[in-house]
């Protein structure tokens, strides 16, 4: 019995022995856990077994008995310098070294090279804000004492740190253009900076702030795309179209724009201020657009300038005082012009402005009024003011042309008519008239669109309207010639109505077929 009870006192301090042996190796496992922290944290599932240790501890300590006092005093002291969060930040920046100025000398030169250098900087701010979310979870769950705020004391390290490489990256590689790789880096770095404010984790100085990191260089992009798409308009680069209805070079340009708008969108979501800059540059380029434009067509538009068509008026009645002339033809050029202006005002410009309006809900100031817009706003109305103003001269052109000849030119034809003549007679008095009106709406149609097509005619039958109602007007108190006019006027009707049906038969809307407010208003005199 003797010897049982000596076996069994011996035995358990066998026991007691291997306890205290196999604790105290855990104990310092655990300090070597602490000090080694960056190595655990390196990759996801070392994050899980790090949090999993910490449990283990912290569940060995309450069955020893450990002095709370002691477990604090140990756990501060391994964070009191920082040194293993910083430990863990140098070894994800090791993978980023050789992107540095200082080491990349001719190091990026191809796109591949470059690209793979700014996958790399994204994975680096992905992989710190693991880091950042890892210390948060250990903090979640009270395992470190309540003194000890291991987010907010890593993350102003990893933020500061990163900061710095992201600007000597960006200084030794700089972003010519939201490029794909570019567009990823800013995205991610742009995360990292809402997913620090989202875990309410203190901002500190000299921390990572995305839009200051990239400022500089959206601005640089910005007037590089200005500077790029101006270099463009330059008109020496520029030729007729051999065939064509609309510039080939305007649909190129407009195609330019909006490629270039378009790979703005990742800047512009998060940062809408941007917009504005953005808006003033391609307004700018649709200015020059317009003005290569009109330099490309300077030899065509020539007679239409103000007070040209005066002159040539005049010199033409000189001339055709004693001789017939040919009716005024409308050049194709003149046509392929006129087509361009309404095509940039009613689509390509408006197909420029949609894409910058779908940006502008961001953008708003204290009041709730919305800043973007009038740049566009501007364009549209230098583009409206434009084609009103050719559209004017065209009309005035061919209405000059048409009263050069003295036996077209319809104020003549009025004064020369007779109270007794009938419709049958005025008809064959305008019979030159009507053939030349009959050609020239022909000539017209082959070289316009639909719709300017008939904003031409409408402005041509508008303005030999205004020349009756003239003529009426100057001799209200003289009945005997109300007759003729009123002749002259459904003469004009029926000329411009009949030809315009027959040309574009059910493309003609109703509206376009009602006299023009010239000719209503000489009816109301004759009535």
């Amino acid at each position: 019995c003797l010897t049982v009870k000596i076996g069994s006192m011996f035995f358990l301090r066998l026991c007691s022995k291997i306890i205290n042996h196999w604790m105290s190796i855990l104990l310092r496992a655990y300090r070597s856990y602490l000090a080694r922290y960056q190595i655990v944290l390196h990759q996801l599932w070392h994050l899980q077994f790090r949090y999993s240790v910490y449990c283990m501890i912290y569940s060995l300590m309450k069955h020893r008995a450990y002095s709370g006092a002691i477990c604090r005093s140990d756990i501060r002291n391994a964070y009191s310098d920082e040194a293993a969060a910083a430990k863990r930040c140098r070894r994800h920046m090791i993978e980023t070294d050789e992107f540095m100025s200082s080491n990349n000398d001719n190091l990026l030169t191809d796109d591949m090279t470059i690209s793979a250098a700014y996958l790399k900087m994204k994975t680096l701010c992905i992989n710190i804000s693991l880091e950042i979310q890892a210390d948060i979870k250990i903090h979640d769950q009270n395992i470190l004492p309540s003194s000890i705020d291991l987010p907010n004391i890593a993350a102003s390290l990893y933020s500061t740190e990163l900061c710095k490489r992201l600007k000597g990256f960006l200084s030794a590689s700089p972003p010519s253009r939201p490029l794909q790789h570019v567009a990823e880096l800013l995205i991610a770095t742009a995360n990292f900076e809402r997913d620090l404010d989202s875990w309410q984790v203190r901002p500190v100085h000299g921390g990572v702030l995305s839009r200051e990191l990239f400022h500089d260089y959206i601005m640089v992009w910005i007037e590089d795309t200005r500077l790029h798409l101006l270099d463009y308009c330059k008109a020496e680069k520029l030729s007729y179209p051999a065939a064509s209805t609309t510039s080939p070079f305007v649909e190129q340009i407009y195609e330019q724009i909006r490629e270039s708008i378009n790979e703005y969108g990742v800047v512009i979501n998060r940062w809408p201020q941007y917009l504005m800059s953005l808006e003033s540059a391609i307004a700018d380029v649709e200015r020059e657009v317009m003005k290569a434009l009109e330099k490309q067509y300077m030899e065509t538009l020539m007679p239409l300038r103000d007070g040209i068509p005066k002159i040539l008026e005049k010199h033409v009645q000189r001339l055709t005082r004693r001789q017939s002339v040919a009716p005024y033809v409308v050049p194709n050029q003149l046509g392929t012009f006129m087509n361009t202006v309404k095509r940039m005002l009613d689509v390509l410009h408006c197909r420029v402005e949609d894409i910058l309006k779908s940006w502008a809900s961001y953008l708003t100031i204290a009041n709730g009024t919305t800043l973007f817009g009038e740049q566009m706003n501007s364009i549209t109305v230098m583009l409206r003011k434009k084609y009103k103003k050719y559209l004017q001269a065209i009309v005035e052109k061919i209405v000059s042309e048409t009263q050069a000849n003295r036996t077209t030119r319809l104020k003549r034809i009025l004064e020369e008519t007779k109270e007794t003549e009938g419709e049958s007679e005025m008809r064959e008095r305008m019979q030159a008239l009507r053939a030349q009106l009959s050609d020239s709406i022909h000539n017209l149609h082959g070289v316009f669109s639909c719709r300017i097509f008939v904003a031409i005619c409408r402005g041509f039958w508008d303005r030999l309207g205004q020349i009756v109602l003239r003529f009426l007007e100057s001799r209200k108190e003289n009945r005997i010639w109300y007759r003729g006019s009123d002749y002259a006027l459904g003469i004009l009707d029926d000329v411009f109505a009949s030809e315009m049906q027959k040309l574009l038969g059910n493309a003609l809307q109703d509206k376009d077929l009602d006299p023009p407010q010239s000719v209503i208003d000489a009816r109301s005199i004759l009535c």
